[in-house]
């Protein structure tokens, strides 16, 4: 299938012409139905509304909210009228959030009131105190000095904020050809979405995506799923990641496949939609699905519409793949890879293959996208069976990190390969199977963790006098945090101490569920810490199994 040119706005247009009858939005949990044709209205009407609040193509527009419906109308309506939509991690607390808004210069805010226990408001308000004195709109913020729309999606007034209904209400001041051309003057090269990810230099990175990048990502993962206008899709993996909002939503609106969306991962909701929906196809990383099997009335639902969906995130044990395939009926599941870098996905699994190579490799290398496994010393690409780092190049590379050129050309080289940090082998029928990382990444439950910025948020503490992060084997999350820290002389600090002053500062899976205060770190000869060896005393220490249960490479 060749690649297409077209941008989301548009897209969704062609679906809706197609398909205006059809069901395209099903919030089971709101009672919430649209066909395309009405779901393109309100896309629409929100797009005016923000060209009403003066957003101009190409600003960007931060959301932070888990799956609610205004999430979705806000990625279609955003792509309309050319805003870059910011996706905001609903697990950040107050140092994260701060920094991505000022970070990537968004001068609007959408947000929910709270999540897990955890206040957007009162988190928003702690960065921003004159929203308490501002009009909607107006806002001058000392930290934030780009950011002055914050919108609540809720029904009651906030200080210094628009409402949802505002901006619908606002549409009314735009006309409908005001809209038309602005989509038109949008060109499909043009960057749209933002996603932030963990860098090895302590400070997340802005991934420019175009359309291009995630439409046709969009349609080569749906095409490995055969997904079709007959479909319907449950979504309860998070809006914020690409595996959401590419694989997902626009997955959905590029083949005329139904949405049905979870606002936040409840393993009953999940089963309770997906059997009262008819779904067909389901999403989630091995820990859902596992949440799933592991529900008490899972005999209760009846999952026998399912046919296809995506696994990803992190590896999927033998055991549990069997049971998606015999006890949930999903016999044409994939499996994905990839990172947001790359839209996201480079490599996935067809319906035909084996569950040995779904449990055993990620797949075969998607068509219009180049691979190869290179030696990391000489860039000499390796044979097969022989671990390399894995490059990439093709039309889902991202535009580059914002904002940080040196970052971005230390990833994308001179000829347009982007090295990917992981490690892999090929088979000779092309079949790809991750490794390991050059960097140090720990993956918790399909949540990537970079040690450096977690250790660099722990030097804030007034009796650390160094630190560092390690990822260490976990049964139920593939790995969790640990940190080894050397105290200031004179001082103590017990493990509860850091993990209370990681709270509500830090997301909570970055908080280290392991603390080791340790007098030395192990050493090479020319100085650099062995990583690989604070993990294995780590695991001897806490009796989490043996050494070589993970990667010491």
């Amino acid at each position: 299938m060749s690649l297409r040119s077209i941008t989301i706005g548009d897209l969704l247009d062609e679906t809706t012409s197609r398909y205006p009858d059809k069901e395209a939005v099903v919030y089971q949990e709101r009672n919430l139905r649209y066909t395309f044709a009405e779901f393109q209205r309100v896309c629409n009407q929100a797009a005016k509304g923000l060209m009403s609040l003066g957003i101009q193509a190409g600003e960007n527009v931060a959301i932070w909210a888990t799956n609610v419906p205004e999430w979705v109308t806000a990625q279609f309506a955003s792509a309309k009228m050319g805003a870059v939509l910011v996706t905001v991690n609903t697990s950040y607390r107050v140092h994260e959030l701060e920094y991505l808004l000022r970070q990537s210069d968004s001068t609007t805010l959408l947000l929910i009131d709270s999540y897990r226990g955890a206040s957007y408001l009162d988190m928003i308000r702690e960065i921003c105190p004159e929203l308490d004195t501002c009009q909607p709109g107006e806002l001058k913020a000392e930290r934030l000095p780009h950011l002055k729309n914050v919108i609540y999606l809720g029904t009651e007034r906030q200080n210094g904020m628009f409402l949802w209904s505002d901006l619908l209400e606002r549409a009314s001041t735009v006309d409908d050809a005001e809209l038309i051309a602005r989509q038109r003057s949008l060109q499909p090269d043009d960057v749209i979405n933002m996603q932030y990810t963990s860098g090895t230099t302590g400070f997340p990175k802005g991934v420019m995506l175009s359309h291009n990048n995630i439409v046709n990502n969009a349609i080569k993962v749906a095409g490995c799923m055969n997904l079709g206008p007959d479909d319907k899709v449950c979504i309860p993996v998070p809006f914020f990641h690409c595996f959401g909002c590419v694989m997902g939503t626009l997955a959905c609106v590029a083949t005329g496949a139904a949405m049905a969306p979870v606002i936040a991962f409840d393993p009953g909701t999940v089963l309770s939609v997906v059997a009262a929906e008819r779904c067909t196809a389901l999403y989630g990383v091995p820990t859902m699905f596992i949440a799933e099997l592991n529900h008490p009335a899972f005999a209760d639902f009846d999952l026998s519409s399912l046919r296809t969906g995506i696994m990803a995130g992190s590896p999927c044990p033998i055991e549990v793949m069997k049971n998606v395939v015999d006890k949930m009926g999903i016999r044409d599941i994939t499996i994905a890879y990839g990172q947001t870098e790359t839209s996201p996905v480079i490599t996935q699994t067809r319906a035909e293959d084996s569950i040995e190579r779904r449990v055993t490799t990620v797949g075969r290398v998607h068509e219009d996208v180049e691979i190869k496994v290179v030696d990391p010393t000489t860039g000499e690409i390796v044979p097969p069976g022989v671990q390399g780092e894995l490059c990439a190049r093709g039309y889902m590379v991202m535009k580059g990190y914002y904002k940080m050129p040196e970052q971005t050309y230390k990833t994308i080289d001179s000829d347009g390969w982007l090295h990917t940090g992981d490690l892999a082998t090929v088979d000779e029928e092309g079949y790809y199977k991750i490794t390991g990382r050059l960097k140090d990444m720990i993956i918790r439950g399909g949540e990537n963790i970079y040690p450096r910025e977690v250790e660099e948020f722990l030097y804030t503490h007034p009796k650390i006098l160094d630190v560092q992060v390690v990822g260490v084997p976990c049964k139920i999350f593939g790995e969790q945090v640990l940190a080894c820290i050397k105290v200031r002389e004179g001082e103590e600090l017990a493990a509860e101490d850091v993990k209370a002053y990681c709270d509500g500062k830090i997301a909570r899976y970055k908080i280290p569920h392991f603390v080791q205060v340790v007098t030395e770190f192990p050493m090479t000869a020319s100085g650099k810490i062995q990583k690989f060896k604070l993990r294995e005393q780590a695991i001897a220490h806490f009796g989490l199994g043996e050494a070589n249960d993970i990667e010491t490479a």
